[in-house]
């Protein structure tokens, strides 16, 4: 609770910004990009102001002026109208977006197979991999994710497995003519040397198609992810016309899931376009490189496309799929009675551990176990090896699409809110899981809004405001929370009204489990930015400040991720199920 004079202070900077100017214009001599679909340009620089047109990406505009987070720029009709400089890119400096940091251009990776993936966090799909060394151009980051631009297109990756300000890839392709196709004949280890002591940075399938470099002895260099590596010459059969035979084919069809999907030369969105596929229609899988497939597109004419567009059906799996084994990932692994996450847990399978493949059941494997029973394994914490598909966790990010959501940043500017024991403060705290949370968010595919994208203070009134705007399929206040004694801890929600209880109990549910903080529940608050509220919202409390241990954990790199994920589980299952 605010004290009394806290309040008159608060509502006497209120009424000095009545007649104070509201910000300094910044004169900008250039245009701005719109970055994203369906803008909306606001009569002031402010969510509250009232919407004046709706501008589209890729539409360019003549900047007037700058205040804060928001440009004014120039109509056609000769009015002007205000865009927040998050959604838009600048021709005169660099764009501002509310998840990234000034960082350098270049990166490279610093781990083998390092995942790419559509969005910042693990539950987001796969798209490809980065080698070791493999240079890498910087979009944006937040505090744990690089947004990054690679030859197969642009993902994220975790930034710990990055090196920033690298000048080149030392150990990227060099232009080489290519001298020779062959194809794999066999399960096949891809190593950096020419030597069985060389380090495995990947496999090949059998029938897998291959770009010969070189020969030496028993080994063959080889093109890997724009690299080159080594594989024993023992499996490769060399020869342009091995590339032709029917048992190169994988044995796999796939239906198309996109309106439109565009066929291209190569297995990068880099090569150039020859042609395109249709949603419904279903084509043989002749090969698979980081996700993308080799199709026949018409009678004679071949093309690769994005894999993550296609829902396969395996022909062979009944007999392919015996052969193979999956690998643990994680310790105390369950392995349950059934494919679900409800069922009973046979036995905990410890890191590394390998069981052989029976079936595939949805996301799950059925695998032998040492006494002769049958269990299931998640297939997204586990690895496949031999000719067995690997399964990534798909989630239920899908059901975000183009839901708008509203992640309200509790308190900023003159109002710090909470004061943690050690000085954390609340407005940065709240401001720093909001940005992980937006940027999740934005990569499935939601229309996200900040009432705040920096230190500023934002009245209560104006925070409902965008909400009933905007129409928010949700609002999402964050807050952490104190109390005077210092032992109290854990995760609360707050709603108002009954129709708001159902979200604040998906997104507490998800972001509790996720943080594994003493649970304190789901209840009723009475808030301004949930009473006030005419759409669907919640007000989280994700810990105690005033609590010094719960304090450290709260300001961690790890719980910020594991909140914002939490969080963005919740959001999508309540949108999944409602």
């Amino acid at each position: 609770m605010k004290k009394k004079f806290y309040l008159l202070l608060v509502s006497f900077a209120l009424l000095a910004g009545t007649f104070l100017p509201q910000g300094k214009g910044i004169a900008a001599y250039g245009t701005i990009t719109i970055a994203e679909d369906d803008v909306n340009v606001r009569k002031g620089p402010s969510l509250s102001y009232q919407q004046v047109k709706k501008v589209n990406k890729g539409e360019k505009y003549t900047v007037v002026k700058e205040q804060g987070d928001w440009i004014e720029i120039e109509l056609s009709s000769g009015k002007t109208g205000w865009v927040a400089n998050w959604l838009v890119t600048k021709s005169s400096n660099s764009s501002k977006k509310v998840s990234s940091n000034s960082m350098p251009a270049q990166a490279a990776a610093n781990s083998n197979q390092l995942r790419v993936r559509s969005g910042p966090g693990t539950s987001f799909r796969v798209i490809g991999y980065l080698n070791k060394g493999q240079a890498i151009n910087i979009i944006e980051e937040n505090e744990n994710w690089a947004k990054i631009s690679a030859d197969f297109g642009e993902g994220w990756v975790a930034r710990e497995y990055i090196n920033l300000n690298t000048e080149s890839n030392t150990n990227a392709l060099e232009e080489t003519k290519e001298t020779d196709k062959g194809v794999v004949t066999d399960l096949l280890n891809v190593r950096t040397e020419p030597s069985t002591t060389g380090t495995v940075i990947g496999k090949l399938a059998k029938g897998t198609a291959v770009t010969i470099y070189s020969k030496n002895k028993d080994w063959m260099q080889i093109k890997f992810a724009d690299q080159k590596a080594w594989v024993s010459a023992e499996f490769v059969q060399a020869g342009e016309e091995s590339t032709n035979k029917t048992d190169t084919r994988s044995g796999k069809t796939a239906t198309v899931t996109a309106s439109t999907l565009s066929v291209r030369s190569d297995a990068s969105l880099n090569s150039s376009i020859i042609g395109s596929v249709s949603q419904g229609e279903s084509y043989e899988i002749l090969d698979e490189v980081n996700n993308w497939v080799k199709i026949e597109y018409q009678p004679g004419e071949y093309g690769w496309a994005a894999g993550w567009y296609f829902s396969q059906k395996n022909e062979k799996a009944s007999s392919s799929v015996k052969e193979s084994t999956i690998t643990v990932l994680h310790e105390g692994s369950n392995i349950r009675n059934s494919p679900s996450v409800s069922s009973d847990v046979l036995v905990r399978a410890e890191e590394g551990e390998t069981y052989p493949v029976k079936s595939i059941q949805d996301d799950w494997y059925e695998i032998s176990l040492s006494n002769g029973k049958t269990g299931f394994i998640a297939g997204w914490i586990v690895t496949a090896n031999g000719s067995s598909e690997q399964i990534n966790k798909q989630g239920s990010g899908g059901n975000l699409k183009n839901k708008t959501i509203v992640i309200d940043p509790g308190h900023g500017g003159i109002d710090d809110g909470a004061t943690g024991a050690g000085g954390t403060l609340e407005k940065d705290l709240t401001l720093r899981t909001a940005r992980l949370l937006f940027d999740k968010l934005k990569a499935a595919g939601a229309n996200v809004l900040l009432t705040r994208s920096n230190d500023s203070y934002v009245p209560l009134p104006s925070r409902v405001r965008a909400a009933s705007t905007e129409g928010a399929d949700a609002f999402i206040s964050l807050h952490y929370d104190s109390n005077l004694d210092r032992n109290v801890r854990g995760m609360t929600a707050y709603y108002y009204h009954s129709y708001q209880k159902a979200l604040a109990t998906y997104v507490y549910q998800a972001t509790n489990a996720q943080t594994r903080l003493k649970s304190r529940g789901v209840r009723s608050g009475d808030f301004h930015v949930v009473r006030e509220n005419k759409q669907k919202a919640v007000l989280m409390e994700l810990g105690y400040l005033s609590n010094p241990s719960e304090e450290l954990t709260l300001k961690s790199g790890q719980f910020q991720e594991n909140a914002a994920t939490g969080l963005y589980n919740g959001l999508a299952r309540f949108f999944k199920e409602n």
